[in-house]
């Protein structure tokens, strides 16, 4: 996708967990919702979407004879210590997207978020999510956000499967080339040090998201706010 010509920023890349929502709504309401159904869920999909959650998950945990109930516990394993795993992401993705249409699960945001978002998009400035969570979390996420739709807003989503690794610098090289937008152009905020760190080292522009109760803590030499209200992108 690329985004009009001009001066300053052009884009803004927003992480979730922490940045524009309370990582309490992520790991509680999506976290507790694919805990409770995750064994029922391999089962149900055997031929189809399970299949691949299988294989990775048996692959990425050294454990090619494991049976479906085993699988569902190294799932559920990583999901307790927050494991950025593929396989653990896409059967998450799919099992809440059940829940966000039935209104069982809603995106959950900082008061300050959804207004920013909207008046940045108004202005012109292309906005896109760059998150651990699926794409098809994302989506939904936005999508069902209380309050009211942004799914709207955001004109590309990201994540560790078509973007790769959040700390690592090649990542949001490949987002800069799919977005059409050079490096120096774009704005990522986030609530992570070392994510911040990454996207410079690429020649973004970064901030980092600290709010009152979130596990991460500023670190320097990144600029720091604690609500969206406080960033003009024109300024920048």
């Amino acid at each position: 996708m690329s985004v009009r010509p001009g001066g300053g920023i052009r884009a803004i890349v927003v992480d979730i967990e922490g940045t524009t929502s309370p990582t309490s709504a992520v790991r509680e309401d999506l976290y507790g919702y694919t805990r409770a159904r995750l064994p029922q869920w391999l089962r149900d999909n055997r031929g189809g979407a399970a299949d691949a959650v299988l294989a990775q998950a048996r692959e990425l945990a050294a454990r090619p004879d494991a049976d479906e109930a085993e699988v569902a516990e190294i799932l559920r394993g990583w999901l307790n210590s927050d494991v950025k795993a593929q396989p653990l992401k896409t059967a998450q993705g799919l099992i809440c997207a059940e829940g966000f249409r039935d209104g069982a699960l809603h995106g959950e945001f900082f008061p300050d978020a959804p207004p920013a978002l909207r008046a940045w998009h108004a202005a012109g400035i292309a906005l896109f999510v760059y998150s651990s969570g699926s794409v098809r979390n994302q989506q939904d996420w936005f999508a069902h956000a209380r309050g009211g739709e942004l799914a709207s807003l955001i004109g590309d989503w990201f994540d560790l499967n078509n973007a790769g690794p959040k700390r690592e610098a090649a990542s949001y090289e490949k987002i800069a080339g799919a977005i059409g937008v050079p490096g120096e152009r774009i704005l990522f905020l986030s609530d992570h040090p070392d994510e911040l760190d990454a996207a410079v080292a690429e020649g973004w522009q970064a901030v980092g998201v600290t709010r009152p109760g979130e596990p991460n803590s500023p670190r320097p030499p990144h600029r720091w706010i604690g609500s969206f209200a406080e960033l003009d992108p024109e300024r920048l």
